[in-house]
C-alpha cells in the first residue's frame, strides 16, 4: 500500500550485494510508476529509468532537453513505488562538474540505487544514433570524480557510460573504460557494443560490473540473457521496450476505434480492471477506510 516498504539504504545495500555476486541482473525500463510495479511482480531484479523514455514521455527527443528537476522528479515517483532497486540515466550530469555533484545528491534523495553519467558532448543524443561527439578524457574523468566525491551513501552506484566506441572504436572504449574505473566509477556502461566479442573484450579489460544495453532498433544485436551472462555481463537493461510495446498497443487501439467505432474486439488484449486494481493494491487501502474497497470486480 502507498509506497515501498524497503528503505532506499536497504535497496542500495541489497543491490550492491547482488551485483558483487557476479550474476546477471535484469533491469527492464519502467515508463511510469505502475509499470515499475509490474516489473517487480514479474520477478525481475531491478528497474531502469531511461532518459530517452522520460524525454519521449514529455513529447521531446532524447537530445539533452530534459532538466535535472524533471528527471529527478519522475525518478522519485518510479523508485518509491517498488521494492526493487532502481537506477536512472542521468545523461551528462546536467552541466559542469559542480552540476554533476548536485545531480548525484539530488538522485540520492529520490531513493534511487544508482545512476550513470556519460561522456558525450552536451547537448547529447541517443546512444544508438550516428554523429555522436564525446568529450576529451580529462572532462569525462572530471564528471566521474565529481560524482564520486559528492556521493554520501557509499552504496549509491556511480556508473560511467562511455559512447566513444561509436566514435573512435573498441580500443578507445577499452582505454576510456579503464580510465573511468581509475577515476572511481563503480561500474561501466559501454554503449552501442555491436557483438558478443566486443562485450567479452570489455569484460577482459576491467574488473568492475558491466552493463549491456539491449535496446531495439539500435546498433547492438538483441542478445539473450544467457548469451550476455556467458560473456560476463552483470546488468542488462531493456530501456525503452515497455514504452514501445505500450505505444504500439495504443496505436493499434486507436486504429480500431477509427475503423470499427468500438474496442470490443481488443478486450482480450487489455489489462483487466481486476488486474489493475490488484497491481495498485486497491484492497489494501481498506485498512484505512472500509468504504474505499467494498465491491467485487467481475472478470
Amino acid at each position: 500500500m502507498l509506497y515501498a516498504q524497503t528503505t532506499p539504504a536497504d535497496k542500495r545495500a541489497g543491490f550492491r550485494e547482488r551485483l558483487a555476486s557476479g550474476e546477471l541482473l535484469r533491469f527492464p525500463g519502467a515508463f511510469n510508476p505502475l509499470s515499475a510495479r509490474l516489473i517487480e511482480r514479474k520477478g525481475f531484479d531491478g528497474v531502469y529509468i531511461s532518459g530517452a523514455v522520460l524525454s519521449a514521455d514529455l513529447g521531446l527527443p532524447d537530445i539533452g532537453l530534459t532538466t535535472l528537476t524533471e528527471v529527478a522528479g519522475r525518478a522519485k515517483q518510479i523508485a518509491r513505488m517498488t521494492e526493487l532497486p532502481a537506477i536512472v540515466d542521468a545523461d551528462t550530469g546536467f552541466g559542469e562538474p559542480m552540476n554533476v555533484a548536485r545531480t548525484v545528491q539530488e538522485m540520492e534523495d529520490t531513493g534511487l540505487a544508482g545512476l550513470h553519467i556519460e561522456d558525450q558532448v552536451n547537448p547529447k543524443r541517443c546512444g544508438h544514433l550516428d554523429g555522436k561527439q564525446v568529450v576529451d578524457e580529462h572532462t569525462a574523468l572530471q564528471r566521474i570524480r565529481a560524482a564520486v566525491d559528492a556521493r554520501r551513501d557509499p552504496n549509491f552506484l556511480i556508473m560511467a557510460r562511455t559512447d566513444i566506441a561509436a566514435v573512435d572504436g573498441l580500443d578507445a572504449a577499452i582505454d576510456r573504460a579503464k580510465a573511468l574505473v581509475d577515476a572511481g566509477a563503480d561500474a561501466i556502461f559501454p554503449e552501442a557494443m555491436r557483438s558478443l566479442e566486443e562485450f567479452a573484450a570489455m569484460r577482459a579489460a576491467v574488473d568492475v560490473p558491466l552493463l549491456a544495453n539491449m535496446t531495439e532498433f539500435g546498433k547492438s544485436e538483441l542478445f539473450t540473457v544467457q548469451q550476455l551472462a556467458d560473456v560476463g555481463m552483470n546488468l542488462v537493461i531493456w530501456p525503452v521496450s515497455l514504452l514501445r510495446l505500450a505505444m504500439g498497443a495504443a496505436d493499434r487501439g486507436l486504429d480500431e476505434l477509427v475503423d470499427a467505432g468500438a474496442l470490443t474486439g481488443l478486450l482480450p488484449q487489455m489489462q483487466h480492471r481486476a488486474d489493475l486494481y490488484e497491481l495498485i493494491d486497491y484492497e489494501g487501502y481498506n485498512h484505512f477506510d472500509t468504504s474505499i474497497f467494498n465491491f467485487t470486480v467481475a472478470r
